[in-house]
């Protein structure tokens, strides 16, 4: 089985492109997943993407990603303020992980400036929308490089 770039999305993410436009864009996650999709490829990796409202299928994910995959990409939603279980996930993993956001958390609500994965990632790309997938890529490829 040819090892890949795990991309997790948390929970509402589903809804994207549909919910709160003017703070996360207009496109859907399914565009999001094809400009993904097409940045790892110019890399020559390819990816696995996965959206789930539930943290533990987001925890199972990360720790097939251990066996299966190169290195993760996630942007946990709103677990990513709550969640010692992804926290723990990702530090177990053994692969270098990006955290990603689409907007600027920190000019947000203030229950949004903490993060509880950040500790267990290699760096966080953040408030650039769609843009800060493709960026992750190209950071996580850069990490994979040097390893």
């Amino acid at each position: 089985m040819k090892k890949s770039i795990y991309i997790l999305n948390g929970p509402n993410l589903n809804l994207l492109g549909a919910r709160e436009p003017d703070i996360y864009g207009s496109e859907t996650l399914a565009d999001v997943e094809r400009r993904c999709a097409a940045r790892a490829k110019t890399h020559g990796f390819d990816i696995r993407f996965h959206q789930s409202n539930h943290e533990g299928q987001l925890v199972d994910w990360i720790h097939e990603a251990r066996s299966n995959g190169l290195g993760i990409i996630i942007n946990a939603g709103a677990f990513t303020h709550t969640s010692v279980a992804l926290h723990d996930a990702l530090k177990a993993a053994d692969v270098p992980a990006i955290e990603v956001h689409l907007s600027n958390v920190f000019k947000r609500e203030a229950f949004r400036h903490h993060s509880h994965i950040s500790g267990a990632v290699s760096g966080i790309i953040l408030g650039f929308g769609v843009t800060s997938y493709e960026l992750a890529v190209d950071g996580l490829v850069e990490i994979l490089k040097g390893k």
